[in-house]
């Protein structure tokens, strides 16, 4: 076997566990950017290194610690990232304003596809999805480091205690009294959040939702966008602090202060385990649409509890594959629709 062969397999080996390493380094960081840094920064690592792997242990076990590494000295700073209801009280609309925090403050979305691996095992997949959902993240965020590498592991990938014992170097008691502390932590965090504010699988119920909502809010319709909301549901928009509950507060802002969203286009996609659309403003300088931000919908018992918009179109569309301008004429909507 040349060196080149070699190289060429080592790569690939590395190479497949790419997707799964960043749900976890995403899970570990709340970031979708410092998740791929913190991937590629282990795979750079292993593939320095491997000649020293004895292979004592797997492959994927081997690369799991180095990413714990890598994510724990990232996170040794304490930051924690956090959505916006995190950190202040809900805003009366009359009270609004437009304030932004740094970057790094808030928790970021995530493609689907760059952190759920492909499995045939819907017990499998139902769990990946319900630990990058949103309000499970912002409660992870809440955990100690190790406490969260340990939940990760237990909790989300199915670890035995054993195994997580060795990759952290500690012992099981250990392992299993840090993953108490961190159940205790998650299950006030639940009784907090407001109950259903994570959606089910979409079923041919919840598709119709989201087809009603991208007509009402392609059709600044606050009329029928009120009907698809939740009497409690919150709208998010970092990296502004603002956040707003109600329908009422919600329509408000919309007409006021987000009126320049009128005519605006919805493109389908996904992230962090939920629906999702890319929004698109009308470009009046351009002509078609230009990007504003990636909207993230929550759901429960028929309703939207959760429409949380990410800003910031340079960071999110290119990291979703989506395009930067689309064609077409904004449609003409009414004052005061």
């Amino acid at each position: 076997m040349t060196d080149g062969t070699a190289t060429a397999e080592l790569d690939s080996a590395l190479e497949k566990h790419r997707v799964e390493l960043t749900g976890y380094c995403y899970r570990m960081l709340g970031s979708s950017f410092e998740a791929e840094d913190a991937v590629q920064d282990t795979l750079v690592r292993a593939w320095r290194s491997y000649e020293k792997f004895e292979g004592r242990s797997s492959l994927r076990s081997w690369l799991y610690r180095i990413a714990t590494n890598v994510c724990l000295d990232m996170l040794s700073a304490g930051n924690k990232r956090a959505r916006p209801m995190d950190l202040t009280e809900s805003t009366p609309l009359a009270q609004a304003a437009l304030s932004p925090r740094p970057d790094h403050t808030w928790l970021e979305p995530m493609p689907d596809a760059r952190v759920l691996p492909t499995t045939e095992d819907p017990a499998e997949a139902a769990i990946a999805k319900e630990s990058v959902r949103l309000a499970f993240m912002a409660a992870l965020q809440q955990l100690p480091p190790r406490q969260r590498a340990v939940l990760i592991l237990r909790e989300v990938l199915a670890w035995r205690a054993s195994e997580v014992a060795e990759l952290l170097g500690t012992s099981v008691a250990s392992v299993n009294s840090a993953l108490q502390r961190a159940r205790a932590t998650l299950a006030e965090r639940a009784d907090q959040d407001r109950a259903g504010a994570v959606s089910d699988p979409l079923d041919e119920q919840q598709q119709r939702l989201l087809e009603r909502y991208v007509a009402a809010f392609e059709g600044y319709d606050m009329t029928a966008l009120t009907a698809l909301l939740h009497e409690d549901a919150v709208m998010t928009m970092p990296p502004f602090d603002l956040w707003l509950a109600g329908a009422s507060d919600i329509t408000g802002f919309m007409t006021t202060l987000g009126a320049s969203c009128a005519g605006s286009r919805l493109l389908p996609t996904r992230a962090n385990g939920l629906p999702a659309f890319a929004h698109y403003k009308p470009d009046p300088e351009a002509g078609g649409f230009t990007p504003w931000a990636i909207q993230v919908l929550e759901i429960s018992a028929g309703r939207i509890t959760g429409f949380h918009c990410f800003l910031d179109t340079k960071r999110w569309f290119p990291l979703f594959g989506l395009p930067l301008h689309l064609d077409g004429e904004p449609d003409q909507v009414e004052e005061g629709a």
